[in-house]
C-alpha cells in the first residue's frame, strides 16, 4: 500500500513540476503569440500522453496487484482446509481412543 501511494504522490508531483516548468518556459521565452500557442498545444498533447502512460501503468500494476491477491487468497484457502482435514481426522481419532477407553474402562467395572 505505502508503496502504492508513493508512487502517486511520485506522479502527481511530477505531474505538476513539468506542468510548472512547461508554463514557465514559455512566459520566458521570447516567441509570438502564434508560436507560444503552437508550443502550448504541442506541451498539453505531450502532457495527456504521458497522464495515458501513466494511468495505463497504474492500472496494469493495480490488475497485477489483484490478480496477486486473487491467487494467494486461493492459497490461503487450500491451506486452510487441509488444516481443517487434519484437524478433522486427529480429532476423531482422539474420540475413538476415549470411546475406546471408556468402553474398556465399563468392562472392567461390570467384571
Amino acid at each position: 500500500m505505502s508503496d502504492e501511494n508513493n508512487f502517486g504522490s511520485f506522479v502527481m508531483g511530477f505531474t505538476v513540476g513539468a506542468l510548472a516548468g512547461a508554463i514557465a518556459s514559455l512566459l520566458l521565452a521570447p516567441q509570438t503569440g502564434e508560436e507560444t500557442r503552437q508550443v502550448i498545444k504541442e506541451k498539453a498533447i505531450e502532457l495527456k500522453d504521458k497522464g495515458t502512460e501513466t494511468y495505463e501503468e497504474t492500472k496494469r500494476r493495480a490488475e497485477l496487484a489483484y490478480q496477486d491477491a486473487l491467487h494467494k487468497a486461493d492459497e490461503l484457502a487450500k491451506a486452510t482446509k487441509e488444516k481443517a482435514v487434519e484437524l478433522s481426522k486427529s480429532l476423531k481419532k482422539n474420540v475413538e481412543k476415549v470411546a475406546d477407553a471408556a468402553e474398556e474402562a465399563s468392562d472392567s467395572a461390570a467384571a
